[in-house]
């Protein structure tokens, strides 16, 4: 097996970028959803704001995020923000725990793709293995993947939710897709990983399934209910 794909989401919700290699920490892919859309009530995100996934987010030259090209603190990403999440979308930094949806990777496999039959995006991994039969990644909970000098600890299953429906580039809901994982692969498609090894991967790196004991220490973030307690700081790109 190998890595055959990496993504980071500079911005949660926000379409992701690809890379050819990345530093993994023990909170995931350096620079992964580092900022997050907020509004009046909590956390946005494209479960509720669906356009949000087609705007382009990527890391600049500084390490912070831009939004199709801008600086994400400035006003000509607010606005774009605005415009595709509505009036009370704001971006915000924030780098706890809580940003993850569950684990702060989320794993998927070719295998499992090419059972899923759409692109690969709409289910927003942070890495790709390639060299996997069919549906093995579901035996996979429990142990763990060595590539090179990092291991990733395999939780779960990753239950997933209406933002597989959205097409990536145009924006469109296909809610045929959603209704395909559910009867192909019971609602779960991809697995929730953590770090166990820091360290640095590539595209290309050979991938070895291992046998692991460890468990994570937290699960969870604020989409499956952690508290959303974030002291909005004063950069915050507004209005």
């Amino acid at each position: 097996m190998h890595i055959k794909g990496l993504w980071r989401y500079p911005v949660k919700s926000l379409a992701g970028e690809a890379l050819d290699q990345a530093d993994i920490t023990r909170n995931g892919i350096t620079g992964d959803r580092i900022v997050h859309v907020r509004g009046d009530r909590g956390p946005l995100t494209g479960r509720t704001r669906s356009q949000l996934l087609t705007l382009r987010a990527r890391t600049g030259p500084d390490g912070q995020p831009t939004v199709e090209g801008h600086p994400w603190r400035s006003p000509e990403a607010a606005g774009l923000v605005r415009h595709h999440g509505g009036q009370d979308a704001r971006l915000v930094s924030f780098t706890g725990g809580e940003r993850f949806d569950v684990l702060p990777l989320l794993v998927a496999t070719d295998g499992a793709v090419r059972e899923f039959g759409h692109d690969v995006r709409r289910l927003r991994p942070n890495l790709l293995i390639g060299g996997v039969p069919e549906l093995s990644e579901r035996d996979w909970p429990g142990h763990a993947l060595r590539i090179g000098s990092v291991v990733i600890g395999i939780h779960s299953l990753r239950g997933r939710c209406v933002v597989t429906t959205i097409d990536p580039d145009s924006g469109a809901q296909d809610l045929d897709v959603f209704r395909h994982i559910r009867r192909r692969f019971d609602g779960e498609l991809a697995l929730n990983c953590w770090v166990i090894e820091p360290g640095q991967v590539a595209v290309g790196d050979p991938v070895e399934l291992i046998t692991a004991k460890a468990q994570p220490a937290d699960i969870g973030g604020w989409i499956v209910g952690a508290p959303y307690h974030v002291d909005e700081p004063p950069f915050a790109a507004r209005p």
